[in-house]
C-alpha cells in the first residue's frame, strides 16, 4: 500500500473535507455523489483540525447479548482486534459499524477504550452507533464520528474486525484513506492521495479569486460569468 509521508499527512490536517471532495472530483476516479458518508453520521468534536488516517475495521452489535455460548462481550480484552489494529500503518481511524437493526443503543466507544486506541497509535473512529463519555475524550483530541451518544455501552461487543463495513452509507476497506472534519467524513482514493493537497490548494485559490471578485469595486455580471467560466477551464487542468 502506497503511503503518504509525514508532510502529506500534516498537509491533509490543514485542509477541509470541503476542498479536498472538491479537488478528489478533479481526478474524476469517482462519481460525485460517493466517496464520504451520510448526514446520519455527525463530527463529535467540531472545533479540532480535521482528522486523517488509514481505516482499521470492525463491526459490533449492542442492543442484545452475544449469542455465542460463553461469548463475552467486555470489549476491554480483544487482544486479537488490537494486533489486528496494528497491521494498518499509522495514523490509524477505526472504522466501525453497528449492525443492529437500530444501531447505536450502547456506545462501543467511551473513556478508556479511546486511550486504548490512542496507544494502539489511532486518531479517530468512525461509528453509524454510538460513543459516550464526550467531556473525558475531548482533551485527548481523539476525534469521533458517530451516529448518536448513548449513555450506557449496554451489550456492546465487537464480533468481527479486519474486513469491509458500512457507515453512512460509505463503504471502507481496510487500509482505505480517511479524511474527516465537521463537515463529515470521507475516502480518498489511495492512488491520487500524494496529489490531492496540491490540487485542493488550487482549488481553494480559485475559490477565493471568486469571492475576492464579488468584493471588488468593479464587480458585474459579466466578469463573473467570465471568471466562473475560467476556473471551469482551469479546474481541468489540475490534474495534468
Amino acid at each position: 500500500m502506497d503511503r503518504l509521508t509525514y508532510a502529506q499527512i500534516e498537509q491533509f490536517r490543514r485542509l477541509s473535507t470541503c476542498i479536498v471532495s472538491s479537488a478528489v472530483e478533479t481526478f474524476r476516479v469517482r462519481l460525485p455523489n460517493t466517496g464520504f458518508a451520510d448526514s446520519t453520521i455527525r463530527c463529535i468534536f467540531d472545533d479540532q483540525l480535521p482528522m486523517i488516517g488509514y481505516a482499521t475495521t470492525a463491526r459490533i452489535r449492542s442492543a442484545n447479548p452475544p449469542m455465542e455460548v460463553g461469548a463475552s462481550f467486555d470489549y476491554y480484552d480483544r487482544t486479537d482486534w488490537w494486533k489486528n489494529i496494528l497491521t494498518i500503518p499509522a495514523p490509524r481511524v477505526v472504522i466501525i459499524e453497528d449492525v443492529d437493526d437500530r444501531p447505536g443503543l450502547g456506545a462501543f466507544i467511551g473513556e478508556v477504550h479511546a486511550n486504548i486506541l490512542i496507544a494502539l497509535g489511532c486518531v479517530g473512529v468512525v461509528t453509524n452507533g454510538a460513543v459516550r463519555d464526550l467531556p473525558d475524550i475531548r482533551p485527548t483530541e481523539f476525534q469521533m464520528f458517530a451516529g448518536n451518544v448513548s449513555v450506557s455501552h449496554a451489550y456492546a461487543h465487537l464480533f468481527d474486525f479486519g474486513g469491509v463495513v458500512e457507515v453512512g452509507g460509505l463503504k471502507v476497506k481496510p487500509g482505505d484513506l480517511i479524511h474527516g472534519d465537521c463537515h463529515g467524513v470521507q475516502t480518498i482514493p489511495l492512488e491520487i492521495a500524494g496529489r490531492v493537497p496540491a490540487v485542493a490548494r488550487q482549488v481553494r485559490q480559485r475559490r477565493q479569486d471568486l469571492i475576492g471578485l464579488r468584493r471588488s469595486a468593479d464587480f458585474s455580471l459579466d466578469r463573473l460569468r467570465q471568471e466562473i467560466q475560467n476556473t471551469v477551464l482551469h479546474t481541468e487542468d489540475f490534474t495534468k
